[in-house]
């Protein structure tokens, strides 16, 4: 009897607790739509352009439901904006006119990798802090290399709601698949229908489905005669609408197909008073690797709606450090496809070197 009576005392708690939390919800939730705009424009005009200035935007709209709405209301999607401001910025292009500048810390103990945006672009204080978006954990399955993807870096596991993404390579290390957890649109297959569930992540998209959608293929070509130079790549990418409504981006609407965005690393100069190849990174790399790359669209005849442009830089990946590399993407990839495809890059390519 006394257990009953203990038990029906903690249930009758937690109810008055949790009516009490949802009253205080629905006072802030009763504020004229007209007065709520009008803070999130001042806190979106006082937020700053970069982190962490940019967290006093994030916690407005965290505030309740309402709030959530007017903020995707009035703060301007990534490409029109150029700021990363919530997680589904992550899967959202880039600006066009100039690019995202982030770096990547590699642990090599644990085979762990970090992207972060950078806070200024000052390379010698890119060891210094930055806003953390996204890490990746290196894992052998079989003969398969798999990086999982995820917005924890406590959790790098496929099962938990941050998980984004994997990149999945072959035996060889040459050619990679990268996978996405939510559909590019309606109507997307799933690589596994074993792997599909639904969950309510408030990190990314609130009930979207979730599973292993291929949304990209990184290729490595063989150099098989061991000829001096750089490695050659080419990426086939399924990229976000740069037109997708931001709102609906939050909101897991309808998302509809887009064209294919083909890939392909810009050929080297041969430096010959330096004897060696040579790239443009405009400051950004500062250490000679095979890793460096940079990534410009090419025209594809077996992808009628893929345009090129050879001067346009899209991502562009080098080191600066002996674990830090620098990262910057524009659109029509996002962060995540960005990130995925960097990750490629690491480890031995005995057959492309």
């Amino acid at each position: 009897m006394a257990a009953m009576i203990v038990s029906g005392e903690v249930v009758r708690r937690e109810g008055v607790a949790a009516a009490a939390e949802e009253e205080e919800e629905d006072r802030w939730a009763r504020l004229l739509p007209e007065l709520v705009a009008e803070v999130v424009r001042r806190v979106e005009a006082s937020g700053g352009e970069r982190w962490p200035a940019r967290k006093d935007v994030v916690s407005f709209a965290s505030v309740c439901r309402r709030w959530r709405d007017v903020a995707a209301a009035v703060v301007r999607p990534l490409p029109e904006s150029g700021k990363i401001t919530f997680p589904a910025s992550l899967k959202q292009p880039g600006p066009k006119d100039f690019p995202i500048q982030c770096f990547i810390k590699r642990n090599k103990k644990d085979s762990t990798f970090y992207l972060y945006l950078g806070f200024t672009n000052n390379l010698t204080s890119t060891t210094g802090k930055g806003k953390f978006l996204m890490a990746a954990k290196r894992f052998r399955r079989g003969v398969h290399t798999e990086y999982i993807i995820s917005l924890d870096a406590d959790d790098l596991s496929q099962g938990n709601n941050a998980y984004m993404g994997k990149l999945r390579s072959d035996f060889w290390g040459t050619n990679f698949k990268i996978f996405d957890s939510q559909p590019p649109y309606d109507g997307a297959k799933a690589s596994s229908t074993r792997s599909i569930k639904r969950f309510g992540s408030r990190r990314i998209s609130p009930q979207v489905l979730s599973g292993n959608f291929d949304v990209g293929k990184v290729s490595y070509k063989y150099n098989l005669l061991k000829s001096r130079g750089p490695r050659r790549m080419s990426c086939t990418m399924e990229c976000p609408s740069v037109q997708e409504n931001w709102e609906n981006s939050l909101k897991a609407k309808s998302l509809r197909r887009t064209g294919t965005t083909v890939l392909r690393n810009k050929a080297p100069r041969w430096h010959e008073h330096l004897q060696c190849w040579c790239l443009n990174f405009h400051g950004r790399v500062t250490v000679a690797s095979v890793k460096n790359f940079q990534l410009v669209a090419t025209a594809d005849p077996s992808h009628p709606d893929s345009a090129g442009d050879e001067e346009t830089v899209l991502l562009q990946f080098g080191k600066v450090d002996t674990d830090i590399f620098t990262m910057d993407y524009r659109q029509p990839l996002s962060a995540f496809q960005a990130f995925a495809i960097c990750l490629s890059s690491f480890g031995t390519k005995l057959a492309c070197e």
